[in-house]
């Protein structure tokens, strides 16, 4: 785990509650864009945890030549930020970030973010998340035939997913089912509908307009 923030005391913070909270190793810090591409590439680091502003290459940049590189291995990349503006949250997904925290609201998510983006999952802030599936939504088609390819439980959980929860304890919680039986479905889903991770899903899930189906 690399901590990439230019702010001395805000690193320090992040790596003191982590290495509190066990079971995350944090390899090193770094205070701009061009060294979090350089240290997270030579440390081989599983997971990046990002900030947006920065002097030098800025996070986003930064973000994209980690998460989107054609000559390199792709890192995840984790944004923690203090902006919950609707474009910086939509520059840096599209350049790759698996996940978008608000360094104000989210400080109780970081772990599970960490260990979603190791697994390849997403985790959104639950203040940015529905505007910004919203903004992806509007870019993209609907695929009405894909709805018949799901089942009644796996429409449920992507129903959860695409309003904005995104969490797999949290959606588990919503549903009143398992962690593990949130898992399969997930998985099923994105089988089916031959997708790659959950944001693709969530996505897809909004444009399908599963946000608005009731979940009883």
């Amino acid at each position: 785990m690399l901590i990439a923030d230019d702010n001395r005391s805000v690193r320090k913070g992040l790596r003191l509650q982590l290495e509190a909270a066990g079971g995350v190793r944090v390899i090193g810090e770094v205070a701009n864009g061009l060294d979090a591409v350089t240290v997270a590439r030579r440390e081989r680091a599983d997971v990046v945890l990002m900030d947006l502003q920065m002097p030098g290459m800025n996070g986003v940049k930064a973000t994209r030549e980690l998460a989107q590189s054609t000559t390199e291995p792709p890192i995840p990349v984790i944004v923690m930020t203090s902006y919950a503006i609707d474009g910086y949250v939509t520059e840096a997904l599209d350049a790759g970030a698996i996940g978008y925290l608000l360094k104000s609201h989210d400080s109780d998510q970081l772990l599970a973010a960490i260990h979603s983006a190791m697994r390849g999952e997403a985790l959104l802030s639950g203040r940015i998340a529905t505007p910004v599936l919203r903004e992806f939504v509007r870019r993209g088609a609907a695929d009405p035939d894909g709805l018949d390819r799901l089942s009644t439980a796996e429409r449920r959980v992507v129903s959860v997913l695409c309003g904005g929860t995104t969490s797999n304890e949290s959606i588990a919680e919503r549903l009143r089912v398992s962690v593990h039986t949130v898992r399969s479905h997930m998985q099923s889903a994105l089988k089916k509908l031959d997708l790659e991770d959950r944001t693709q899903l969530a996505l897809w899930g909004a444009r399908n307009h599963l946000d608005r189906e009731s979940l009883r």
